[in-house]
This record gives C-alpha cells, sequence and structure tokens, in this order.
C-alpha cells in the first residue's frame, strides 16, 4: 500500500496540543488593551462565553477561541486589537506563559504507523513557534506536511484539492481529525472523506464518521481505518452533547 493513499490530517490547538494555556494568554494579551478596572471583567465574561450550552439563546462560541472574539464585541474591543494580541500570545506558544500539554501516547503512535499513513498537521495558527511546539509535543519529526495560516475552512478545501492530487496506484482515502466541526471536518466531509470529532460538544448538525473526547481513544479507529478493518460506523462517545 502506497503510504501517500492513506492521508490523516490533524488540527492542531485542541486537537494534538491540549491544555488551556495558548487560550488564557491569548485572553491576557487582549485584556491588557483594557483599561485595568475592566481586565477582570473582561476575563470573567470570556469564562462566561466559553460555558454557553447549545440550549442558550446567547451566540455559541465554535472554539475557545472565539470565546475570547464574542467577549471582545462586549467590551467593543477593535478587531485589530484581537490580531495583535494574537500574533502576541503566539509568540509565547509552549513557553511558561502559554504552556502546551500533549496527548497522552501520541508521539510514539504516530511512529508506529508513520509507514502506513501520510502524516499531515494543518492549522489555522501562523508559523510563529510551532516547530518549538511540536518539538514540546516530542513531535518534532511526526509530520510529512506541516502547513500554518490554512485560513480555514474554505483553506481546509485548498488543502484537500492539493492532497488529493499526490500520485499514487491506489484509491485516495483521507481521514480528517480536529477538535473544530465547520472547521476542520466540515470541508473534508462535504467532499466524500471520513471525520473524526474530538472533543465533549458537538455543534447542531454536525455529522461526524467517528467522535471522542480525546485524540488518544481513537488510536484503535484509526488503526482500524488505516487495514480496512471498518466500514465507517461511528463510535459514539456517552453523554455527548449535541
Amino acid at each position: 500500500m502506497h503510504r501517500n493513499s492513506r492521508v490523516l490530517l490533524f488540527d492542531f490547538d485542541g486537537t494534538i496540543s491540549l491544555g488551556n494555556g495558548p487560550v488564557a494568554r491569548y485572553a491576557e494579551c487582549v485584556a491588557e488593551s483594557l483599561q485595568p478596572d475592566d481586565r477582570a471583567d473582561f476575563l470573567a465574561v470570556v469564562q462566561q462565553q466559553k460555558k454557553i450550552g447549545a440550549n442558550s439563546l446567547a451566540i455559541r462560541p465554535i472554539d475557545d477561541y472565539d470565546a475570547v472574539r464574542l467577549a471582545a464585541s462586549v467590551f467593543a474591543i477593535p478587531g485589530d486589537y484581537l490580531n495583535r494580541a494574537y500574533l502576541r500570545s503566539r509568540a509565547d506558544l509552549a513557553g511558561a506563559r502559554a504552556p502546551i500539554e500533549a496527548v497522552p501516547g501520541l508521539a510514539h503512535y504516530l511512529r508506529e504507523i508513520r509507514d502506513d499513513a501520510f502524516l499531515v498537521l494543518a492549522t489555522n495558527a501562523p508559523a510563529t513557534r510551532i516547530r518549538e511546539a511540536l518539538d514540546a509535543l516530542d513531535l518534532h519529526a511526526a509530520f510529512d506536511d506541516v502547513i500554518t495560516s490554512v485560513g480555514k475552512p474554505s483553506g481546509l478545501t485548498l488543502v484537500l484539492d492539493r492532497l488529493r492530487t499526490v500520485p499514487s496506484d491506489h484509491a485516495f482515502r483521507l481521514l480528517s481529525l480536529g477538535d473544530v466541526w465547520v472547521n476542520d471536518l466540515e470541508p473534508a466531509s462535504l467532499q466524500g472523506f471520513q471525520t473524526a470529532l474530538i472533543g465533549s460538544t458537538a455543534p447542531p448538525g454536525a455529522t461526524p464518521t467517528y467522535r471522542a473526547e480525546r485524540l488518544d481513544e481513537l488510536f484503535p479507529v484509526i488503526t482500524a481505518w488505516l487495514s480496512h478493518e471498518t466500514s465507517g460506523a461511528i463510535v459514539p462517545l456517552p453523554h455527548l452533547e449535541t
């Protein structure tokens, strides 16, 4: 089996990189644009936005970074301030101010399947400190391709188009794995590829092939997918919100 015909497409934040450190640092950088008396209130609103559930009448953030954006709108913080704060926060990625956590066993697992799949990392984040972050996660040489500033969701369609044109003597298959349905998975699903949604919640209308709270729970599923032992049946996650 030519490994280029089996592609595993991973997201970064919330998928292969865990922990609240980067988002918390982003929120801190945004808060610094406010008057000192307003900063604690802003951070409190960020936490409220993160907790908004599917049944709330309020706008539901698509992820924790979006929760910061929505909180910023309450305080009328301009978009250019948000952009600068985000870039400042990424300069601290994987450092003491924005620590990250590894998915248990991921580095070893990716080494195990390296001969069976073409491994791609595609993230909306800029290239700033991505290499250092991968080093911190013991994933410095884990991926065949690392694509930054993708511009998901529309930019992911371009990535998919490029990947499927790689020459191979076998039928092309792709599994996209991520924690944000609209950004990481829906573009792949629309092209007929299989998807795996990571996290404890799913937005209304999401139809992933597989679901799990954390990526390491899907290692057996990925192994089976690579070896044709699965037909794509959905792996349920008990008590998952919708």
